[in-house]
């Protein structure tokens, strides 16, 4: 399965209540480079986020639900977010804070992330 179908498949189950935001966040593919999964984590981030709100407006939670079935949907065929999405999450974070891979590689990025240096892309 691709990292964006798995994403997707992530978000839908978030949706439908088969596993919370926390553990699909821990669940995303690590250390990706791509940009379209990088805005669907922030958008997870942020629904876990507005649970408050959502709770308090059902409008603002029916828009909120069809946003992520729309990112889910986008991701499943495997097609790249429109970019007014993607810059609209670039704008506040200059990446995702996806976990990375649990070796010496995905250390020295987790290091580096943390003194905000960008390490070696190879």
């Amino acid at each position: 399965m691709s990292e964006r179908k798995f994403v997707a498949s992530l978000i839908r189950n978030v949706l439908i209540g088969e596993i919370c935001v926390r553990e699909a966040i821990l669940k995303f593919p690590r250390d990706t480079e791509d940009k379209s999964i990088h805005a669907a984590y922030h958008a997870l981030v942020h629904y876990e986020a507005d649970e408050d709100l959502r709770n308090r407006d059902n409008l603002y939670k029916e828009e909120q639900n069809d946003y992520l079935e729309f990112i889910s949907y986008i991701l499943e065929k495997e097609e790249d977010l429109p970019q007014n999405i993607i810059k609209n999450y670039e704008k506040y974070y200059a990446c995702a804070n996806i976990l990375h891979e649990d070796n010496t590689k995905g250390f020295l990025k987790s290091f580096f992330r943390i003194l905000n240096i960008k390490g070696d892309k190879r």
